[in-house]
């Protein structure tokens, strides 16, 4: 179970921190380059966290050590993903079938970026894996000359 603060169910950075595996000022730093807005601060100014901010700081640590994204791809990332989730939901909210295929064309071409971003890191790891694949040929060949 996860400590939280007194303000209905929100976590203080310290604890938002600690869940997260980084350091406060990892989370300041995220907020200044932005990557994250707390979803509330306290009546002294102290940051408080969600636990949509929660999920959202996994997905930038995600990006960051699973697909090695920097912090402005990241940021660009997060821009299109947020991009498409107002788009969904002024879809959803009933507009005309005009606007509907604007929003799905608008969407379309965003999702379209953010493929090529991961096809680009996809890329450059087929070509780090290649490589791998070709000295680990190339030892086990050196390997069999020395028997």
């Amino acid at each position: 179970m996860h400590e939280v603060s007194s303000g209905g169910g929100l976590l203080r950075i310290g604890k938002a921190a600690e869940r997260a595996e980084v350091s406060p000022r990892t989370l300041r730093w995220y907020e200044e380059i932005g990557l994250l807005t707390p979803a509330n601060h306290s009546a002294g100014g102290a940051r408080r966290y969600t636990e949509e901010d929660m999920g959202r700081i996994a997905h930038i640590r995600e990006l960051q050590s699973l697909l090695g994204f920097d912090l402005g791809e990241i940021r660009d990332i997060l821009r299109g993903e947020d991009d498409l989730a107002g788009l969904r939901h002024e879809y959803r909210s009933g507009t005309d079938q005009g606007r509907r295929r604007e929003i799905l064309l608008e969407a379309t071409a965003i999702n379209d970026r953010l493929r090529e971003m991961v096809a680009g890191k996809q890329a450059c790891l087929e070509i780090m894996m290649s490589e791998l694949t070709e000295k680990s040929i190339r030892y086990a060949s050196r390997l069999r000359e020395l028997d």
